[in-house]
């Protein structure tokens, strides 16, 4: 019999411990450890944060489910890592503390055979000073209670803006180095067109600001795509779209302090300036969790399993840009040290970004850090899970493997709410790093493979895929077959 401990219910934890259920025998136990009571389906949170979509439409309660399929459940969140146990434990294990009411505050081991750690990011507002969901006028959509505080504010200045009061709209990054630019990219079409739904476009300035060197970066250095018969920059396509509904926007901008109203940011030519508001959504910095490690004399060992997130099998060696490459990034997920550890999705540690770094001629880092999206943290958990099943079955080598820089991914990113109104901006890529050994003319991804598509068809994909990834995360009948 073998446990495998899942640290993490998002995305990544959620569909590893689906598929460990469904293919292993119930001799073998699967624990998810997760300080969060729900499921929520996270690029839904837009719709939340522009009131087309209530909370209980993106999200379910976890544990009358675990129960259901027989998934064990803590809801607790991890502490400390203990990989080789200690003087009284001597199996491997994982400290936990429970958040709920009942059983707030105690402590417990978890021990393992297996683990994966899905913990995914920490939102990391204090890295930028004033940046507190709810204060200061800004706001966030990262969680789906943050996109409903979003809305009561967005609707309240609505309600202003009909009475004739004029505002000023800022959507973005909040952080030099913030990452998810996808999601702020869709709120501020979603929040302009609502804005004309109810009548007061003309009464806002909607603004755009991101530590994005062009428009459509993406975390993903840009891509050449092919939209129709023609062949076009994202940032050209990003660029048309905002010009045509108005939108204007401040790029290089590491925003680094927010007052009520007020955002600070530092430009790449060393500049500091400032940007008033009325209403604001600025993504935080993503960070690893600050988790420590200890080896079974107690001595700290967490540079074995960390760097900010979770060290798995990519080359970490610091090297100059021009010397990265896609063999850099991980294909199994595991960590070097110990082998029964994984950690797909955001909780692995990349190793290095994908668009060009840039510093301020104050030395200040202003780029965008690598994307985080739902379809590669859905394939490298199914992949780990698959090779830990392998693993308990008597196979030696780790045979399912999968790179950002073999992978690719569909993102759908809403641009309006609406069945005979709505809009989608549909962006394929592939590689998601790109190659530029393999597809050198064609800014290292591959042509035909890479495109775009802007229209009504792209929402009600959106909407499809919504309805369908929750029937899949409800584990409902052949929920498998829907691929990640």
């Amino acid at each position: 019999m073998s446990k495998i401990v899942i640290l993490g219910a998002g995305i990544s934890g959620h569909v590893a411990a689906a598929h460990l259920r469904r293919k292993l025998s119930k001799e073998h136990e699967v624990l998810v450890v997760s300080p969060n009571s729900n499921y929520q389906w996270i690029p839904s949170n837009i719709w939340v944060g522009i009131g087309r979509m209530k909370s209980d439409q993106i999200l379910f309660p976890l544990a009358p489910l675990y129960k259901k399929k027989n998934i064990n459940f803590k809801q607790a969140l991890v502490t400390t890592f203990h990989p080789e146990g200690d003087a009284e434990t001597k199996s491997a294990y994982v400290k936990i503390k429970y958040v709920t009411s009942e059983e707030k505050g105690k402590i417990e081991n978890i021990t393992y055979d297996y683990l994966i750690n899905a913990t995914g990011p920490k939102l990391a507002f204090d890295m930028t000073e004033g940046l507190n969901p709810g204060t200061n006028k800004a706001y966030s959509v990262c969680t789906y209670s943050h996109a409903e505080h979003a809305w009561q504010a967005l609707d309240d200045l609505i309600q202003q803006m009909k009475q004739g009061k004029k505002a000023k709209i800022l959507i973005g990054t909040g952080h030099a180095k913030s990452t998810c630019q996808g999601a702020a990219f869709e709120y501020i079409l979603n929040v302009e067109q609502e804005l004309r739904r109810h009548n007061v476009r003309d009464q806002a300035e909607v603004i755009w600001i991101a530590n994005e060197y062009q428009l459509g970066d993406f975390g993903m250095d840009g891509v050449l795509l092919s939209y129709g018969d023609n062949i076009m920059k994202s940032s050209e396509m990003v660029e048309m779209v905002f010009e045509d509904r108005g939108i204007k926007w401040i790029l290089g901008a590491g925003v680094n302090k927010i007052e009520d109203g007020i955002a600070h940011y530092e430009t790449l030519d060393g500049e500091y300036k400032s940007e008033t508001y009325d209403f604001a959504m600025l993504i935080p910095a993503f960070s690893g969790h600050g988790f420590k490690a200890f080896d079974k004399n107690n001595e700290d060992i967490t540079q074995k399993l960390f760097k900010g997130f979770m060290l798995v099998d990519a080359d970490y060696t610091a090297k100059p840009y021009e010397e990265w490459s896609v063999q850099d990034w991980p294909e199994t997920y595991q960590n070097p040290s110990y082998k029964n550890i994984f950690a797909p999705g955001i909780a692995f540690a990349p190793p290095h970004a994908i668009s060009k770094p840039r510093v301020s001629k104050n030395g200040t880092s202003i780029s965008p850090a690598p994307p985080r999206t739902g379809m590669p943290s859905g394939i490298t958990a199914k992949l780990v899970a698959d090779n830990i099943i392998d693993t308990i079955n008597g196979k030696k080598d780790l045979h399912h493997k999968g790179s950002l820089g073999n992978m690719g991914a569909a993102c759908i990113a809403s641009t309006g709410y609406g069945m005979t109104k709505g809009s989608g901006v549909s962006i394929t890529t592939y590689p998601i790093v790109p190659d530029y050994n393999k597809y050198p003319d064609t800014q290292g991804r591959k042509l035909g493979k890479t495109f775009g598509e802007i229209g009504l068809a792209g929402h009600w994909l959106k909407l499809a895929l919504h309805y369908a990834f929750i029937y899949k995360a409800k584990m409902k009948p052949f929920w498998w077959l829907i691929p990640e």
